[in-house]
């Protein structure tokens, strides 16, 4: 992988700049976590460089000074909404995510469940979290939030909240996902601090857009692509700009409410201590940016995978067109079109050539390697197998599992397991290229350039299977594929 972000670099001045606004705040502050915080793979994939887990990593250098609350809304209980990277309920990842923390040294005393208005769900789920000795909270709906601000600043408001008892000077509320309410639990948190005389902050950390960046830089335009289904859109922050005149960029939501924000402090503290959205964040990561060129390219090329992957969304019915319409009019606005990714026009010309779903990845130095369909193995492992015995200088006629390894393999799936595609995928492929490299060379040779494939660009001209797009996503490699099914 070629690399435009200094991971090192961010993990020490991120961590950094979050201990200075806590001391800003006198020793106090909730940081509203946005965004994926072990896994996200959207920022390691149009900055390259940034690991999928940096922002943990950084905030480990905060454990002894953090403790962490976790956020979920009773409408989401209620509709057992699934988090659909991981396939899980937001109900079962409030524990996941808590036994992440806890096993990395944090503390997680506290859930809090959201919008609650008497739903049985919470109430079962609440009692759920006590039994595990987790310390349950309800926050209220709060009728005309967020605008009622007088409402939102009173006894029948945030003083209704259940308050969360809390210990360290730095507070992270975050949550499964999006809509669940961290900003409302962070600012009833501050009221509730106030009325007992303590002076806690508040401040954003969400890593996109990048508010230091130009507003149509690839990396900020690949955001808005990756939101697409949330109608977001980056904007110049109008306050930042009329505060302090200079350009930043924030994004729709965030700008919309600051008004609002904006009366909610001064109702807490008297005045509000920031000046604009901008102001309310702590993002470092566009002082990280080590090579413009190559965090560009990366987005680019996320830009066209997001709109393949809205395609194929509406294709299965999960989406209506009006996020594809939406990323189609970034790629217009970047002169953009799917030609610009290479994979994509190779894996297209070699089905015109075989007529059967065929698959492509471009290598880190620009070599494109193509494979197609046969009987013993799908376009996917085969394009595996293909790739890594070139960088491993093996010929590409060389047979590196023997055909007698894999029909015993193909029956068991067919015969025993009743399914109904022999061809082997790629988790079967490497399985079986692991055992056969304890005695054979070529094998063990071409293992070990598998982690070469990380952040190289495929394209298949078929839909992926679950179990190919979960291995290319382990490999590091961004993947896209034609709304077409074999």
């Amino acid at each position: 992988m070629k690399y435009g972000f200094d991971n090192d670099k961010y993990v020490r001045i991120q961590s950094e700049h979050i201990k200075e606004r806590i001391e800003q705040f006198k020793g106090k502050l909730y940081m509203e976590l946005g965004g994926k915080l072990f896994d996200d793979y959207h920022a390691s994939r149009v900055v390259p460089g940034f690991q999928p887990d940096s922002k943990l990593k950084m905030l480990q250098k905060l454990v002894d000074s953090a403790e962490i609350i976790i956020v979920i809304s009773a409408f989401d209980i209620e509709k057992n909404k699934i988090r659909q990277d991981l396939g899980i309920t937001y109900d079962e990842d409030v524990l996941r995510l808590r036994t992440e923390f806890l096993n990395r040294g944090f503390q997680v005393d506290n859930v809090v469940i959201t919008h609650y208005n008497g739903q049985s769900s919470a109430d079962a789920y609440r009692r759920r979290l006590e039994s595990k000795g987790i310390k349950a909270h309800f926050h209220y709906l709060i009728e005309g939030y967020p605008n009622n601000v007088e409402l939102i600043d009173s006894d029948e408001g945030f003083g209704k909240d259940d308050f969360v008892e809390t210990t360290k000077p730095l507070v992270i509320v975050t949550a499964p996902g999006p809509g669940s309410g961290k900003m409302a639990v962070c600012l009833s948190q501050c009221y509730n601090e106030h009325r007992r005389g303590v002076e806690a902050g508040y401040a954003k950390f969400e890593t996109f857009p990048v508010w230091n960046m130009p507003l149509k830089h690839p990396v900020n335009i690949a955001y808005e692509s990756a939101t697409a289904d949330l109608d977001d859109v980056n904007m110049i922050d109008p306050f930042h700009l009329e505060a302090y005149g200079k350009t930043t960029v924030n994004y729709n939501r965030d700008i919309e409410i600051f008004p609002v924000l904006n009366a909610i402090f001064e109702g807490i503290y008297g005045e509000s201590p920031y000046k604009s959205p901008t102001d309310m964040g702590v993002n470092m990561a566009g002082f990280c940016i080590s090579d413009d060129e190559e965090c560009c390219e990366a987005s680019k090329q996320e830009i066209i995978r997001r709109y393949y992957n809205a395609l194929c969304s509406m294709a299965d019915g999960k989406n209506n067109d009006t996020e594809v319409k939406k990323i189609a009019l970034l790629m217009r606005q970047m002169k953009l079109t799917t030609v610009y990714r290479k994979p994509t026009v190779v894996a297209k010309e070699r089905q015109e050539l075989d007529n059967a779903p065929c698959a492509a990845i471009e290598l880190s130095d620009g070599t494109l390697i193509s494979s197609g369909t046969s009987d013993l193995m799908g376009p996917s492992a085969a394009l595996v197998l293909n790739a890594i015995k070139h960088l491993a200088g093996i010929d590409h006629d060389a047979k590196l599992i023997p055909q007698d390894m894999i029909e015993p393999i193909m029956r068991l799936k067919t015969s025993f397991l009743h399914g109904s595609n022999p061809r082997l995928h790629t988790d079967e492929v490497l399985v079986a290229l692991a055992v056969v490299s304890q005695h054979d060379e070529n094998c063990r040779k071409a293992l070990d350039c598998l982690p070469l494939l990380d952040g190289c660009q495929v394209h298949a001209t078929t839909m992926l299977s679950e179990v190919d797009r979960k291995m290319f996503k382990k490999l590091g490699c961004g993947v896209s594929y034609d709304p077409v099914r074999e």
